[in-house]
């Protein structure tokens, strides 16, 4: 395992940020830490790659206790999840900085970033604050990866990212890992989730599960229905009355409905619905996505 963390608990005054967290990511795996934010995942990427100590538990990141921090730092690759280059340097001043900084040459290991690199190089002259956002990861990816990390972590790599630029950044990450590298990720998207090989998903601090987002998806456990109308909003409000309601959400276009029955009867609520003026309702049965079965998780952790 080239990540392993057992236990580790962390706090700020009264605040828990982290509680009893446990999981391993092995060699070449692109593991996704998935969360809303204030979850504890930016503390977590702290601690193991040696910025701050954990109140109990202990981790290990390429072999290496994270009570070592000098070994660690030389084989780790960290991409905060704020913009954390020098926006004063050129691209390619940037890029040389980071690679003396750990002995080597951009030419020494142009091949690990090679295909990130030849996006950015046409504006290697231009100042690092004055590229897009897309451009900037880009660059910010290629200095974490310059000296050949054995584990790459990356905090929020997507966040204010465009569509287009979010899509190249998961297909660079999915050639890194064929090379081996251990690959951490933390992303709010939940969408994301199905591009890693596994996931944990975190809640105020706490791991709720950790799996591939199929097997999570499996444990749903009960018939889900999309609503469809045009007044999500008082349709939500009727539909909290009805009597078998556990659970309804919106989602995008849609409303997410669970009911408190195992074999609940979708034209009974079409029928509730009716009566209550609704004359524009669809509904439908679904296949849950890892948003629905997060959802559920973070309802019983409740």
């Amino acid at each position: 395992m080239e990540i392993e963390v057992e236990n580790i608990s962390k706090s700020f005054g009264d605040v828990r940020a982290l509680d009893r967290v446990t999981f391993d990511v092995k060699a070449g795996e692109l593991f996704g830490l998935i969360g809303p934010d204030g979850g504890g995942k930016t503390t977590l990427f702290r601690i193991l790659t040696t910025l701050i100590l954990p109140d109990s538990g202990h981790a290990v990141v390429a072999g290496h206790p994270i009570t070592d921090y000098r070994a660690i730092r030389r084989s780790v690759g960290y991409m905060p999840g704020r913009f954390s280059l020098y926006p004063d340097l050129s691209v390619e001043e940037n890029l040389k900085f980071f690679a003396s900084i750990f002995g080597t040459t951009v030419e020494e290991n142009y091949d690990l970033i090679r295909d990130i690199y030849v996006q950015i190089e046409p504006f290697r002259k231009r100042r690092a604050g004055a590229l897009s956002g897309g451009m900037k990861q880009k660059l910010a990816l290629s200095c974490a990866l310059i000296h050949k990390p054995r584990v790459l972590f990356l905090d929020e790599p997507t966040t204010g990212v465009d569509p287009v630029s979010r899509k190249e950044f998961w297909e660079m990450l999915r050639r890194l890992r064929q090379d081996g590298m251990a690959i951490l990720v933390s992303t709010a998207y939940m969408d994301e989730a199905s591009l890693c090989d596994r996931v944990a998903l975190i809640q105020q601090g706490r791991i709720l599960t950790t799996n591939t987002t199929a097997n999570i998806t499996t444990t749903f456990g009960r018939p889900l229905f999309a609503l469809r109308t045009r007044n999500i909003y008082k349709v939500t409000q009727d539909v909290q009355e009805y009597t078998y309601t556990r659970s309804i959400y919106p989602f995008g276009e849609h409303l997410h409905y669970t009911d408190k029955r195992e074999k609940p009867d979708p034209d009974e609520l079409r029928t509730f619905l009716l009566n209550k003026g609704h004359r524009d309702i669809e509904v439908s049965i679904i296949e849950p996505t890892i948003e629905d079965a997060f959802m559920e998780l973070a309802e019983k952790e409740s």
